[in-house]
């Protein structure tokens, strides 16, 4: 089992079963609840969903895979393996089930999950009427956790996709998946929660959380609402012993049905930039800039001749909407650029000086690699600030070759756990300016701190890029 936050007391767990699962396994109960889904069978008088599930279960599969397990390069360990089971370690052969959803019933596309069938050799497939095909990879996308299939079958049942935003917290739905290897399994749930990021690094994260039981196996597997129409791929759970918890997630169908079109057309996902580089804003700084919103994301740094700076947008810029959708945080700017194939032109709102711009800007494709700049730190003085204190900064040292200019003070040492630490300061920080005022030194900047209360504002230059900082 493979975990996205590794915890020995919390973590969210990929939900792929390994293939050797015992069929003991209990199965989860279907629980029912009063909603559109449910119809009144007369002849029996109860109230039951099997007329819809009747209907979307052709079109989930199940997924058998396998690969060759990598080896440890352990050579006594290999020896041992090849003299008793005839073949090193390295050559032998593992298995995992997994889940998926036809889309695309004319063409044969099934949508999973990248984690489903990744560093697999053979990808099976295993349709509600037990037919069998081996299935061809059209392409996968690790930063989504999407990956789409392909069968030649005839007869197939496609499962209709939901509006992008039909979904609210509280909505009934339902996951239907392969749990522990049994075919078919259904629970049901609610909508819990929206644009959940579970997960750090590099990965475009816009989740729907559900508390519809959600087991190893169901991975790739559909959420759908009371309508059956699919809203989801279900994808992790968050779990302590590696079983349902009531917190599991799946990949929204706005983002699956994306990254689909784009594998389908391109065999990968071509993701776009606008040349910016941002943060949340919390309530430190909104106090230290005399923000009146939480909400955007607030533009640290553009990057020369970018999209951005041709846009118009500057460093303290708050970005509030992209393409008629809001921007409630950092992830959803990143999330909305990210999805967008390069080229393509979109409106992006943005918040300067109280005023709310609209502005049109060009997404263009992100750079294969990213420069990075390290600096050496010297000439260490104690600030001495209550304000500032577990921070020592000094003059900026004339060998120092700084991306712009000479002008700021450098931070050359923080005590962890302190003020600076916790306001996110690091050593080889410059500190550019304190609100809004430019400060050229070490005496300017203890000018500007003098007799200050509150949260303050820095703008800092970390490895050729400005972001802002509250220090309270």
């Amino acid at each position: 089992m493979r975990k996205f936050l590794n915890s020995s007391i919390l973590g969210a767990t990929l939900i792929l079963a390994p293939l050797a699962l015992s069929t003991t396994a209990q199965a989860t109960s279907l629980v029912v609840h009063q909603s559109s889904a449910m119809t009144l069978d007369n002849q029996r008088g109860v109230l039951t969903m099997a007329p819809l599930l009747e209907r979307v279960t052709p079109a989930v599969v199940s997924i058998r895979t396998e690969g060759k397990v990598q080896s440890r390069q352990n050579p006594e360990m290999d020896e041992f393996f090849e003299r008793f089971f005839g073949q090193p370690r390295s050559s032998r052969r593992s298995g995992s089930i997994g889940s998926g959803v036809i889309v695309d019933a004319g063409k044969g596309y099934i949508m999973t999950n990248n984690h489903v069938v990744e560093n697999a050799d053979e990808i099976t497939i295993t349709l509600k009427d037990k037919r069998e095909f081996i299935a061809t990879l059209v392409g996968a996308d690790p930063q989504t956790d999407i990956a789409i299939l392909q069968i030649d079958a005839g007869n197939l049942r496609e499962m209709k996709l939901a509006r992008s935003d039909s979904s609210k917290v509280g909505d009934y739905v339902i996951a239907i998946g392969n749990a522990f290897g049994l075919e078919e399994t259904v629970t049901t749930g609610i909508v819990s929660g929206l644009g959940r990021y579970v997960d750090g690094g590099d990965r475009l994260q816009d989740m729907i959380q559900t508390d519809a039981s959600i087991n190893p196996g169901n991975s790739g597997g559909a959420l759908i609402n009371s309508k059956g129409e699919l809203i989801g791929i279900n994808t992790m759970i968050i779990s302590r012993s590696g079983g349902n918890n009531g917190i599991g997630f799946a990949v929204p169908v706005r983002i699956a049905k994306n990254v689909m079109d784009q594998l389908i057309s391109n065999g990968e996902v071509q993701r776009g930039r606008i040349g910016v580089s941002i943060r949340n804003i919390d309530p430190a700084l909104q106090e230290a800039m005399g923000l009146n919103t939480l909400n955007g994301a607030l533009v640290n740094d553009v990057t020369a001749d970018s999209p951005a700076e041709k846009a118009g947008l500057e460093s303290g810029d708050i970005i509030v909407g992209f393409n008629g959708d809001d921007i409630l945080n950092a992830n959803d700017i990143r999330n909305a650029v990210g999805l967008v194939q390069p080229g393509s032109r979109a409106d992006l709102t943005y918040l300067r000086d109280g005023r709310r711009r609209t502005t049109r800007i060009t997404v263009e494709a992100i750079a294969a690699d990213e420069n990075e700049t390290q600096t050496e730190q010297s000439d260490v003085q104690d600030l001495g600030s209550n304000t500032f204190s577990g921070a020592q900064l000094s003059n900026i040292p004339d060998d120092m070759d700084l991306q712009d200019g000479d002008k700021g003070v450098l931070v050359t040492r923080v005590t962890p756990g302190s003020k600076a630490a916790r306001a996110g300061l690091e050593r080889g920080d410059i500190i550019r300016a304190v609100g809004r005022n430019a400060v050229a030194n070490l005496s300017e900047f203890q000018s500007a701190t003098k007799d200050r209360t509150g949260p303050v504002a820095l703008t800092v230059e970390r490895d050729g890029t400005n972001l802002f900082l509250a220090v309270r």
